[in-house]
Formats: C-alpha cells, sequence, structure tokens
C-alpha cells in the first residue's frame, strides 16, 4: 500500500469527484498543489482555510512534535502571503499516551500558537483504542484578507523567475538523524549527526513567506507554494499543475547541504524528490527578482534562483546545460520507504 498522500490519479478521478453541495463563494477548492482554501466572505474579504494532520513523533522529543505540528499548518497557510488567527485541533489519541506527556505537548502547542498570534478556537481532544501514535489527528488553521491580498499557486505566471529558500530534504535531513542516531552517528560522525538535527528548527516557510510577501502580493510576488511530499521537485511538479502553465528548472541550481547529501545517501535517497518541509518556492515578476531575494535574506533565509515559468504544461529539468526534458515526480515520496526500511533492518 503507497504511503503519504493518495496517488494524483485517485486524488482527481475520486476525492475532487465528491465535493459535497457546489458553493458559489467557494473561490479557490481543492486541487494539486494548492494550499488553502479561499472562501468568499463579503464583497472586501475572504477567508483563507487550510488543514493538515497533527503528528506526534516520539524521536524528536514532546515539544519539537508540537512545534512541527504547528510549523506544517502555518506553512501552508502563510503561503497565502498572509498570519493565520485561528485553530481548530481534534485529538485522536492513542490510551497509551499518559497525561504528563500530553500536558507537555499541549502547553507547547499552546505556546507555539500564542508565538505566531494564532487563537485555538475549537476542536476536540479525547483517547481511542487503535489509534495511531504518530499521526494524532487532524488540524484546522484559518485568517481572513482582503479580496486582492493573497496569492495562491495557481497565479503563477508566464515568465515569472522561481526562487526557493534554504534548499532541499530539509525535514528527511532532521527527522531521520532525530530517528535513527546511532546509525547516522556510527555511518557518518557526530558532526554530521549534529548537523543533520540542527535542521529541525529550518522545517518553517512561515518567516520565508512573509518576508517574500512583504515586497508586494501579486505586483511583484504570484505565488508560493512549500515543497513537503515529493520534495522540492515534487513541489515544483504541484506549481506547474496548479498554475496550468510549464516549470523550467536547472538541477544544479537546487541547493542541497552536505549533511543532507550524507543523510540521504545513508537511506538510499535523492534529496530533491523527499520530504522538504521548510523549503518554499516563490514566484515573482522578473524584474522585482533582487527585491524579493534581498527582502527574504534580511532575514538571514538563504535563497536560490533555480528558473522560471514559461509556455508550456508539466515540470522541464536541465542538468548541466542540457535541453529541458519532462519530468514526472513517483507516485510515492521515496521517504517513507526509506523509513520503513531503516526499522525492518533494526537500525537505531
Amino acid at each position: 500500500m503507497m504511503l503519504g498522500k493518495v496517488r494524483k490519479d485517485f486524488l482527481e478521478d475520486v476525492v475532487l469527484k465528491n465535493l459535497g453541495a457546489k458553493s458559489k463563494d467557494v473561490i479557490v477548492g481543492p486541487g494539486l498543489g494548492l494550499d488553502n482554501a479561499v472562501i468568499g466572505i463579503d464583497r472586501k474579504r475572504v477567508l483563507i482555510v487550510t488543514s493538515d494532520p497533527l503528528s506526534f513523533i516520539p524521536s524528536i522529543g514532546t515539544r519539537n512534535s508540537a512545534f512541527l505540528t504547528i510549523s506544517l499548518l502555518a506553512s501552508d497557510y502563510t503561503t497565502s502571503g498572509n498570519m493565520p488567527e485561528f485553530a481548530f485541533f481534534t485529538f485522536n489519541l492513542p490510551p497509551e499516551l499518559d497525561d504528563s506527556v500530553l500536558s507537555e505537548y499541549f502547553k507547547a502547542l499552546g505556546r507555539e500558537c500564542k508565538r505566531l498570534g494564532i487563537n485555538i478556537a475549537g476542536g476536540h481532544t479525547g483517547r481511542y483504542p487503535g489509534c495511531n501514535p504518530t499521526i494524532v489527528g487532524g488540524g484546522v488553521l484559518m485568517g481572513r484578507a482582503e479580496n486582492d491580498g493573497y496569492v495562491v499557486p495557481s497565479m503563477a505566471a508566464e515568465g515569472d523567475r522561481i526562487i526557493i529558500t534554504k534548499g532541499a530534504a530539509i525535514a528527511t535531513t532532521a527527522v531521520l538523524a532525530y530517528s535513527f542516531p546511532e546509525t547516522v552517528e556510527e555511518k557518518l560522525g557526530n558532526d554530521v549527526l549534529k548537523a543533520a538535527r540542527a535542521m529541525l528548527k529550518d522545517c518553517s516557510t512561515v518567516e520565508d513567506a512573509i518576508a517574500a510577501s512583504s515586497t508586494g502580493l501579486r505586483e511583484k510576488v504570484t505565488s508560493m507554494h512549500d515543497a513537503t511530499e515529493g520534495g522540492v521537485l515534487g513541489g515544483l511538479h504541484e506549481l506547474s499543475v496548479a498554475c496550468g502553465r510549464a516549470v523550467f528548472v536547472d538541477k544544479e541550481k537546487i541547493f542541497v547541504r552536505d549533511e543532507t547529501r550524507d543523510v540521504c545517501n545513508l537511506f538510499s535517497l535523492d534529496p530533491l524528490t523527499s520530504l522538504s518541509e521548510g523549503t518554499l518556492i516563490i514566484t515573482c515578476r522578473d524584474e522585482y527578482t533582487d527585491e524579493v531575494v534581498r527582502s527574504v535574506e534580511r532575514k538571514g533565509i538563504s535563497t536560490y534562483i533555480i528558473g522560471r515559468v514559461g509556455k508550456g504544461k508539466g515540470l522541464w529539468i536541465s542538468e548541466r546545460g542540457e535541453t529541458y526534458k519532462p519530468y514526472l515526480p513517483p507516485n510515492e515520496d521515496p521517504y517513507w520507504y526509506a523509513y520503513s526500511t531503516a526499522i525492518k533492518r533494526g537500525w537505531k
């Protein structure tokens, strides 16, 4: 059985054909590469909404799990160019999680929401038999914006430049280093282990997105999308589907940190196609590229100009100056297979 997000064909043939009653108020609904829904409130404002699983990963610790949970939700939301206002969480918890652990988790969750200015407005919390100890529920973030005060990936336009932040496989590097520290240290050394685990703090694109959007939405920044399952190449392919245009990328311009390459090699992973929460994909008008780059880098966040949006459809990759060739990402993020294989091997 395939792990992670469902296949594109299942999404299109089943999920997107069974969306309940139609509503004229839904401006942006669900679709491949679309991080947020946009719903009309009145003539001046819209409601922006996103949802994601809630995670509790023992190997990274209680507080880090809370950080990662909010970061993934908020990273999706802020690709709109706005900060979320309200959160709703449904926790379906396994019975074995005791009160002391849950208390620490919920306190850390509350602190992270407070730091980001998010009010937890409702939800549900309970313990139930058979619940997964890692994916413990689902969360929703929402907030208001002006009618012209947001962007979505479908707004990327021909001639736009494509920028990414930080580099590839950020979450893959950090989570595998936390999950299998003994193996990583034995095979790669303590310095690589420490550097890889330190990347967990980079598994958020909130600051990246807000810095980019401060230059001007639509006029300058036309779209943003965070690279998650499928990695940077998967995120770029989703962008091409969402905007209905071709995305041309120079593969060698996608930055990969040394520790990421080491960890990915150890787990037989391609860093460009593996889980990369923390990498933001930005499209902007060509003439404003330098301004957007400066705005993001002033926050101490590295940026890389990797390609452009052009005529046609799909993702096209060039390597070492060769002709662009069409690229289709794998149906399943290889991270999940690598993770389960490491467990079967007894890696620690």
